[in-house]
């Protein structure tokens, strides 16, 4: 049995902001995606009992202590643990049955980012990028390709409003007239 007081890592590992209320002891935690808190034992076990807390725990929120995880959430897969460096390094490195299982194992927070990191890496994989869209349905391809439009267009955007050459100069040419005589036609 862990003690309650034990102070016990949480990381968001989704690609944004997550959060939970536990209503008997009214605590509030929201974190912002890659955020890491510092939170006791106590509370990590009040937010698996409460309506979709054991979701967070397995889907998006890393216990970071192996004997926390096994009192709450019982045996995890090891795509557990992903961190956000561990699956850039399988996007790069890994085999495509690794990430084959990391899709399939890994919570929903592994697979968000790993949709995301496929497309911010730009990986050159055609057997990745159609592994990832048969499991998840995002086409990596696509979404490389927009994001480039998108870049395109802002640089042409930017390029159209700059300067292409110096203003003319102005020059201070101003009519003054000595009489009304020049303004008005006098009727007699």
């Amino acid at each position: 049995m862990i003690e309650k007081s034990k102070i016990i890592k949480l990381t968001n590992r989704d690609t944004g902001p997550v959060g939970y209320i536990i209503p008997d002891t009214g605590a509030h935690r929201t974190f912002t995606a890659g955020e890491t808190k510092e939170v006791t034992f106590d509370e990590i076990e009040k937010l698996s009992w409460t309506r979709g807390g054991k979701e967070l725990l397995k889907n998006y929120l890393i216990i970071q202590d192996e004997e926390a995880v096994e009192e709450i959430l019982g045996e995890v897969e090891p795509e557990y643990y992903y961190t956000q460096e561990i699956i850039k390094k399988l996007l790069k490195e890994g085999s495509l049955a690794q990430l084959q299982d990391a899709l399939e194992f890994g919570p929903k927070g592994v697979v968000e980012l790993i949709k995301q990191d496929a497309v911010d890496l730009k990986i050159d994989s055609n057997a990745k990028r159609e592994e990832i869209f048969n499991k998840t349905g995002f086409n990596v391809s696509r979404s490389i390709e927009l994001n480039e439009n998108s870049e395109e267009d802002s640089k042409e955007e930017a390029a159209t409003s700059k300067r292409r050459a110096n203003p003319m100069e102005a020059t201070n040419t101003k009519t003054t007239t000595s009489s009304t005589s020049g303004r008005y036609k006098i009727i007699n």
